[in-house]
């Protein structure tokens, strides 16, 4: 039989204490029905105790209709000389109204001496106390080990008497934490399976940092050796460098162990629920993320295009589709026959391998490239490119002239000034358009004249705009490569323009994208 693993997301409490996060009640909502449609056991939803929005947020939690997962609130064992009932952060655990708390305590005599500046057998009483009050509640007690690699680097025997006093008093869960995230896999692996042989009648878990760049191993190891609880954030967000990342986590354990993680059937939501995740954390997925990511599956090389389109087990370890991502192939001047034919059949399926089509499209393909175009990350200028070389695009308008003026001081927002005039058939139209910049300016100048002969542009936004200096020993006279992303409701696509003028590049890379969005709806 498979062996199970509980995984418990701490997304909305370790998740939220990284640089640049911050949740809302409502984005928190959002982040529990996330995680529970992935199926993941635990939501270790924040620490009622310590601010009034974690309060706020387990109120209206109890209103949600849950179908896998079991929220979790976190807190401390009660503070020295003091009894639990009269424990004002205790008391806070209870308010959350969870059948489970996580409750972390010292296991590093560091820490206690130091930290806490209380004897040991105070510390003990602090757990032990504690995890009583909340069994004695009906609560299910998840004891957070804090420190315990290191406290048990420098003095096992402390370390593990801090276990026991939790293991006594009814926990149910031992979660060994690598709080500084610096220790090793083999190390990890080896206590762990000391943690498993002297207490089997608890579960033992893993909650690693990746301080040192190994959580996502120490966890696995960690499982491998007896844990059976792992704890972690979504895409690693957390202190410092992060915690361990639990959308590599489980495809590995599920994938490649035969683990049971989450429901063998939502393997296939783990990149759509990556993907929200970072939507509603506000912050990019990175392209390279394990499994997720955008590039996760992206082959350039005409090799490896090659090989995948022959055998996919050439050049991927799993299929994409098992975890809900897609194979793509990235246009250079390094790409092969196979590897753009492929790209181009998804839109132009009439393509063959042996056409003059296809030779021209390479070849055009690599004059712009010498250019300075870059379409491995501009699929819609790619799209285009191979459109044109086929004579399969419209002509949507015509740009006759536009004209940019900047000022300096001005109103918020308004820096630029743009007026352009375009051709749409045999009709002219005239506007202008303020921005925050001459592009932005552009843009606005640009929708506005198209505005009454395509309506389908009004669902169209601009997401991301970046500038590449070509070469930066011409300074302010370089070359320069300018992607734009933008978006609708069905997704989003990247276009590209090169010139010497950073306005004209702007212009090519705005004016595809339009391109783009009307290709696609007219």
């Amino acid at each position: 039989m498979k062996r199970s693993v509980e995984i418990l997301d701490s997304t909305l409490r370790d998740g939220a204490q990284g640089e640049g996060i911050s949740f809302s009640v409502e984005d928190k909502l959002a982040v529990t029905r996330l995680l529970d449609e992935l199926g993941v056991a635990y939501i270790e939803a924040g620490n009622p105790g310590s601010n009034p929005k974690d309060l706020e947020f387990f109120r209206r939690a109890q209103e949600l209709e849950l179908k896998n997962a079991r929220l979790v609130a976190f807190g401390s064992t009660r503070r020295k000389c003091r009894r639990a009932e009269e424990d004002e952060n205790v008391q806070a655990l209870l308010t959350a109204g969870t059948g489970a708390v996580s409750l972390f305590g010292k296991c590093w005599d560091l820490h206690v001496r130091d930290i806490l500046m209380t004897t040991e057998e105070e510390n003990f009483a602090m757990i032990g106390d504690t995890v009583a009050f909340f069994k004695e509640r009906g609560k299910r007690v998840i004891f957070d080990a804090e420190h315990f690699f290191d406290g048990y680097a420098a003095n096992p025997a402390f370390a593990v008497a801090a276990l026991s006093a939790a293991v006594e008093a009814g926990a149910d869960v031992l979660a060994l934490c690598d709080t500084n995230g610096g220790t090793f896999p083999t190390d990890i692996a080896r206590v762990t399976a000391a943690v498993a042989k002297r207490f089997p009648e608890v579960t033992v878990g893993i909650h690693t940092h990746n301080d040192g760049g190994l959580a996502v191993a120490n966890s696995l190891m960690a499982v491998e050796a007896g844990a059976a609880h792992v704890q972690g954030t979504y895409l690693g967000f957390g202190e410092r460098s992060g915690n361990a990342n639990l959308s590599t986590i489980i495809p590995n354990l599920q994938l490649k162990r035969g683990f049971v993680c989450i429901p063998e059937n939502n393997l296939p939501l783990l990149t759509a629920t990556a993907r929200a995740m970072a939507e509603v954390a506000n912050v990019p997925l990175s392209r390279g993320e394990p499994y997720v990511g955008a590039s996760a599956f992206a082959h350039k090389a005409g090799m490896h295009a090659d090989g995948v389109i022959k055998n996919s087990a050439s050049f991927e370890h799993v299929g994409p589709e098992t975890v809900g991502n897609q194979r793509r192939f990235l246009m250079s001047e390094i790409s092969g026959r196979a590897a753009v034919l492929e790209k181009i059949r998804r839109y132009c399926p009439d393509i063959t391998r042996d056409s003059q089509e296809l030779t021209d499209i390479l070849s055009r393909l690599k004059e712009r490239e010498q250019e300075g175009y870059q379409y491995e990350g501009a699929d819609g200028s790619f799209e285009l490119l191979t459109r044109r070389c086929l004579g399969r695009i419209p002509s949507f308008f015509e740009l006759s002239y536009y004209r940019i003026t900047g000022e300096k001081p001005y109103e918020e927002g308004q820096s630029a000034v743009a007026t352009l005039k375009v051709r749409v058939g045999d009709q002219h139209q005239v506007a202008a358009g303020e921005g925050s910049g001459p592009v932005n300016a552009l843009d606005r100048a640009l929708r506005s004249a198209l505005a009454a002969f395509y309506p389908a542009l009004t669902g169209m936004h601009l997401v991301d705009y970046k500038v590449r200096v070509m070469d930066s020993r011409r300074a302010t006279a370089a070359k320069v490569r300018v992607l734009i992303t933008s978006a609708d409701a069905t997704g989003e696509w990247t276009t590209v323009g090169v010139s010497d003028d950073v306005i004209e590049a702007s212009w090519i890379a705005l004016s595809e994208s339009i391109e783009y969005k009307l290709i696609h709806t007219e």
